[in-house]
């Protein structure tokens, strides 16, 4: 491997980045004096069975992952009965847990087995950018999920008028470009700063926390801009739907029947126990202090939202949902018969 040095510049003067000069220098640049420079992942076993273990876990996961979620799409996208847009933002929602996962899944596996676990600067900060977009657009997208239940709920007579395939669309596609925006943003921020010669990324991929604790220049400003970017990703969108819920159920309560409250109820508790699992793991990774940064209990909570998050929503979807379940259940059936014949 290359050895890598970062230095800082100011003039025609260089300090090492961990020499006490740099602390001094007013305006400061950082330049790579090699060609291509590699990150070290840290998180992963070196114990050769722990590595196979892992890789056979990963891998029974992903799968899950990914059929789960694609059995979601299909059955909503050709079932006519589910051509609402709840289910449209639903099956959006797999989309884009699909592609979430496969930024970083892939990559794990990857390492798992090899005995060098590296990635280029660049790799790293594409991985991060597309990581954190998909993810912000999942927040987005569950905000306007609540948005969707709002409106269904307490404007029931206007909502055909309201909720049209264009609008559903045009939230989607806002969604994901959003968080394309936000991500790109922060990702070219945070490569812009100077990082110390170490190169040892103690995670499993590259995600913000471990990645700008490898920063030299660390600093309040620093750790507001990285706060900012979550504030807008995750806090936003939660207060969005703590809002709609609020009137939700406020509506709901107005209810006379017990099975209206009930079937009322029965269509926002999947979204809410989803909302529940993604919005407190991104708050306890990137809503909080630099210095509270804990690499072992980051790792843990980075596998919960990277693939447990992704595993469990066609799962609450589908077993808390009749209509779901019958959809899922005429796909595999199709399948089935087209096999046989």
């Amino acid at each position: 491997m290359a050895q890598n040095v970062i230095y800082l510049q100011s003039d025609s003067s260089f300090f090492p980045c961990n020499s006490p000069q740099r602390n001094t220098v007013s305006s400061m640049t950082w330049e790579n004096h090699s060609i291509l420079m590699e990150f070290v992942f840290l998180a992963y076993p070196s114990c050769p069975e722990l590595r196979i273990l892992s890789f056979v876990g990963v891998s029974l996961v992903y799968g899950l992952i990914i059929t789960g979620n694609i059995l979601v799409v299909l059955s909503i996208h050709t079932d006519a009965r589910l051509c609402t847009p709840m289910y449209y933002f639903l099956g959006s929602l797999s989309g884009i847990e699909v592609c979430y996962t496969a930024v970083v899944v892939p990559h794990i596996l990857t390492n798992t087995l090899q005995s060098e676990k590296t990635i280029t600067l660049l790799g790293c900060a594409t991985q991060m950018t597309f990581f954190i977009a998909l993810g912000s657009a999942d927040c987005f997208l569950l905000a306007v999920m609540a948005c969707d239940r709002y409106v269904a709920i307490c404007h029931p007579l206007q909502y055909p008028l309201l909720m049209t395939l264009t609008l559903c669309v045009h939230l989607v596609v806002a969604s994901v470009v959003s968080g394309l925006f936000l991500s790109l943003q922060l990702v070219a921020f945070v490569f812009s700063l100077p990082f110390c010669q170490t190169q040892d990324i103690e995670h499993f991929f590259c995600d913000v926390p471990p990645v700008m604790h490898l920063v030299c220049a660390q600093s309040h400003i620093h750790e507001q801009s990285v706060l900012v970017a979550a504030i807008l990703a995750i806090a936003v969108p939660f207060f969005l739907i703590t809002t709609s819920y609020t009137f939700i159920v406020a509506a709901v309560l107005k209810i006379r029947s017990a099975a209206g409250r009930h079937r009322a109820f029965s269509t926002c508790s999947s979204h809410l126990t989803v909302v529940l699992l993604q919005y407190g793991c991104c708050a306890f990774m990137y809503l909080r202090p630099s210095s509270s940064y804990h690499p072992k209990q980051d790792q843990f909570v980075s596998l919960v939202y990277t693939l447990g998050t992704p595993l469990l929503n066609p799962l609450i979807y589908a077993l808390r949902n009749s209509e779901m379940k019958e959809a899922i259940g005429r796909v595999l059936t199709r399948n089935c018969l087209s096999q046989n014949s």
